[in-house]
């Protein structure tokens, strides 16, 4: 019995002593806690910063083939453009003298090499527009069964048995109508299909940079879009374009996105060419380079939904080999990133 006591009152004792250190040593386990959840943060923020690079593939018949793009080693994503032609009962994919026959093969090994093909919908035509309710679901229901993953007989398929990722929404002209109620119908084969098909639809949304875009603006409300390629090049009445506005210009807008849409992955959207040069510099790419590594970059890889440089577009890119010059850069490992 005294050999039991004896042992209750170590034990008594020992956790005393254990309770006396912790208070006296609360303040520094608190203080390393505070740490490690800060770190966590910090590494959970950074993972999102991927630094990647996405090409528009699809505008001119002598880039070559979306294999041999994807075959590059330069890109993360390819985006095919465009379906040209929607929304009135018919369709169109413009693929600017590409021959389809290959195209559903090359989507596939792109995929294999772990390089997803998005189609983009719209694009500098006037043929396409959602003009009512029901134009959404018909639109939608075809996207899905002729390019994604679904399928039905008396719907074409110009990519074959091969689905696209997802869907892209590069919307230039008409009315902003419906655009929203499009994404949720596309968004809407997930919870419908995903099991069936183990394929996610995924949305993108590539808007002109003056903020907000009054065509997509009800669609990226809907909050789901993963990725926004913001087009800092184009229109010469885009004063946020980065030949017209500068680094000031873009950043300027570049902030606006980046906040009004903190859950979206966000990409600098830039020309592979000359004609991207700010006003007042020297034309030379080698010029155009150095003021992205130099300026604009490290000032917009400070956004914690900053997601890599979108690349206008993959003809371009092979003539002038930009990419191979900013693939490094749109990491924020080379050190623009805070």
């Amino acid at each position: 019995m005294s050999i039991c006591y004896r042992s209750r009152t170590r034990t008594i004792s020992l956790q005393s002593h254990l309770i006396m250190a912790f208070q006296r040593h609360r303040s520094w386990l608190l203080l390393l806690a505070l740490a490690c959840l800060l770190y966590l943060a910090a590494t959970a923020a950074e993972a999102k910063r991927t630094g990647e690079l996405t090409v528009f593939w699809g505008r001119n018949k002598d880039e070559g083939t979306l294999r041999e793009a994807c075959d590059t080693g330069l890109y993360n994503t390819v985006v095919i453009s465009f379906l040209s032609v929607f929304g009135h009962g018919k369709y169109w994919t413009d693929l600017s003298g590409h021959p389809l026959k290959g195209i559903g093969a090359d989507i596939k090994h792109c995929q294999s090499k772990g390089i997803p093909v998005f189609l983009s919908i719209g694009g500098g035509g006037t043929d396409y527009s959602l003009p009512s309710s029901a134009s959404p679901e018909a639109v939608a229901n075809h996207l899905w069964n002729a390019y994604l993953g679904g399928g039905s007989g008396d719907v074409f398929r110009p990519f074959g048995d091969a689905a696209v990722d997802g869907v892209d929404f590069y919307i230039d002209h008409g009315a902003p109508d419906n655009y929203d109620e499009l994404a949720r119908r596309l968004d809407y084969f997930n919870s419908m299909y995903y099991h069936a098909t183990a394929k996610h639809v995924r949305l993108t949304a590539t808007p002109r940079c003056a903020f907000p875009d009054r065509r997509l603006e009800r669609a990226l409300e809907t909050g789901l879009f993963e990725r926004i390629h913001v087009r800092f090049y184009g229109d010469e009445e885009e004063r946020c374009s980065y030949k017209n506005g500068g680094v000031d210009g873009v950043v300027e807008e570049w902030e606006k996105w980046t906040a009004r849409y903190p859950g979206s992955q966000l990409y600098v959207g830039l020309a592979a060419a000359e004609s991207g040069v700010p006003d007042g510099a020297p034309p030379p790419v080698e010029v155009y380079l150095k003021y992205l590594y130099y300026d604009l970059l490290p000032k917009v890889q400070k956004a914690d939904n900053y997601g890599g440089i979108m690349i206008w577009d993959r003809f371009t890119d092979n003539r002038t080999g930009y990419s191979t010059a900013v693939k490094g850069w749109a990491s924020c490992s080379y050190g623009g990133c805070v």
